[in-house]
């Protein structure tokens, strides 16, 4: 595996253990059969199996003790000095192996149960409205940093949110964490979507000026020089296309905003595919951005279709998916198909966009009237 070997700290092969009597200072021995020849009486017979020689290694990593690596050979007295030396060598590479696959392992395990707890455990079925998700991480070990969800939001309401935040695993996470449920609360308390936005914009800011004194007052009891005001990097802020759907008879009534994101695209049933909201800036990076809102209708075979830039920026080369609005002629080409269908295509072509496979996380939802 190309890991460390000899004299790497906490990592040891111990010895070797003498699994058979032998020499105290030598390899283990185990020896089958009898050395000497027949007994009185005996018939002479086929030569008896030689004796045979085992290595055994304690595998210890990080003081941890991971199992014993085992080597033998039949017909040999005992090992070279240079095969022990060898196989020593061996026993540290396989403890070293051993004690990362391990912590790689439970890093995937907490990273899994983190992306559990950061997406809907269930989309709300909207009346109307057929819907489709796609989620896919980049790092499959790891949690994404872009997000989605769909809920109810009481009176007749449902609201949407498909949304991408700086940087990726657990910083991104702690993101994720505060996001949802600040948008939950803030929909159903009844505020505008524009409103929402404003509001979430200045809880982001809130939060990361809070995280910047906190790290600068560790600093200073650090005996860091103090920083300036400004001089902290900026970590806390997400792209978001955040929506309201309230159903009517024979439609649906669709009022959202994207910050920072990239547009939502409304498909109509003879294949004619335009943008509906306007580009905004990010959330959590400038004070009273003041968000706007776009309210229109979807009617039967309206399709609206809402994407993180792991679609639109996905590389072939020099070119990207959306460049000559490639978003917009893909969506195009699925005039008369279902949701489900119109995210499947859309993955596949994002997919076969690229030789190698993407290198960014990936959302896409589907929002169609029936």
């Amino acid at each position: 595996h190309g890991a460390g070997c000899g004299g790497a700290p906490g990592v040891a092969a111990d010895g070797p253990a003498h699994a058979a009597s032998g020499d105290a200072g030598g390899p283990a021995s185990a020896a089958s059969g009898d050395a000497d020849g027949p007994g009185p009486g005996e018939a002479e017979g086929p030569a008896l199996t030689p004796p045979g020689t085992a290595l055994a290694y304690r595998l210890v990593a990080g003081g941890r003790p991971l199992g014993t690596l085992v080597i033998g050979r039949g017909g040999i007295d005992r090992f070279p000095d240079e095969i022990t030396g060898l196989v020593e060598d061996l026993g540290r590479r396989v403890a070293l192996a051993i004690g990362a696959a391990r912590r790689y392992a439970r890093q995937a395990t907490i990273s899994a149960v983190l992306q559990r707890g950061l997406l809907p455990g269930a989309v709300a079925e909207i009346p109307g409205v057929r819907s489709a998700l796609v989620h896919e991480p980049c790092d499959k070990g790891g949690p994404s940093g872009d997000f989605y969800d769909l809920f109810p939001a009481g009176h007749g309401r449902w609201c949407f949110a498909v949304g991408d935040v700086q940087g990726k695993g657990p910083e991104a996470a702690v993101v994720i964490g505060l996001v949802r449920p600040w948008l939950r609360l803030l929909a159903r308390e009844g505020y505008r979507v524009a409103d929402v936005l404003d509001r979430l914009n200045q809880l982001l800011l809130d939060d990361a000026t809070e995280a910047a004194d906190a790290a600068a007052r560790a600093l200073v009891a650090a005996g860091a020089r103090p920083t300036a005001p400004g001089d902290g990097p900026q970590t806390r802020f997400l792209s978001l296309l955040y929506g309201e759907l309230v159903p009517f008879e024979g439609g649906v009534r669709c009022t959202l905003a994207s910050a920072g994101h990239p547009l939502p695209l409304l498909l109509d049933p003879e294949g004619a595919v335009r943008a509906v909201a306007q580009p905004q800036t990010l959330l959590g990076v400038v004070e009273d951005a003041g968000y706007t809102s776009e309210t229109f209708e979807m009617y039967s075979g309206d399709t609206l279709l809402c994407v993180t830039d792991g679609v639109t920026e996905r590389r072939s080369g020099s070119r990207q998916f959306d460049d000559g609005d490639g978003l917009a002629l893909a969506l195009a080409g699925c005039a008369g198909m279902e949701a489900g269908a119109i995210a499947d295509r859309i993955t596949r072509l994002v997919h076969e966009f690229g030789a190698r496979p993407p290198a960014d996380d990936m959302a896409l939802l589907v929002l169609q009237a029936e």
